[in-house]
């Protein structure tokens, strides 16, 4: 069988266009990507899904030179404010230096192929690139 899987639980690929989910807080509306049994902006315990924008502005970056044995470098690891939602990922298909990223740089989110197991069965991932 192939096909693809998410390579994180948020990334939702089968619902129309590739989008994020974050699990919100009821209580005070905070997010989170992770699960969580109680928020730790209030301590509430009862979240909802909810999709994450998908254009956004980074908000802060840096080019990452030196990485674990293996991850090609450079590239650039930032946090991307999605219509208030803050995103960790990287920004891809773009070069990796200051003349081509900065600080409130509109950016997209886009998927990307990280492999094939035996089946074919592709893990997608997401960055983030210029929107335009």
């Amino acid at each position: 069988m192939t096909g693809q899987i998410p390579f994180v639980d948020y990334l939702v690929l089968d619902d129309g266009e590739p989008h994020l989910v974050a699990q919100e807080c009821t209580s005070c509306g905070a997010r989170y990507f992770d699960r969580r049994n109680a928020c730790a902006g209030c301590f509430a315990a009862d979240f909802k899904t909810v999709p994450v924008a998908t254009e956004g502005t980074v908000r802060a970056f840096t080019i990452v030179t030196f990485a674990a044995p293996g991850v090609p470098v450079p590239f650039v690891a930032s946090v991307v404010d999605c219509d208030g939602t803050q995103v960790r990922a990287n920004i891809i298909n773009v070069e990796p230096d200051p003349e081509h990223i900065r600080d409130g740089m509109k950016v997209r989110l886009a998927t990307y192929p990280m492999g094939a197991d035996t089946a074919g069965t592709e893990a997608i991932g997401f960055g983030f690139e210029p929107a335009g």
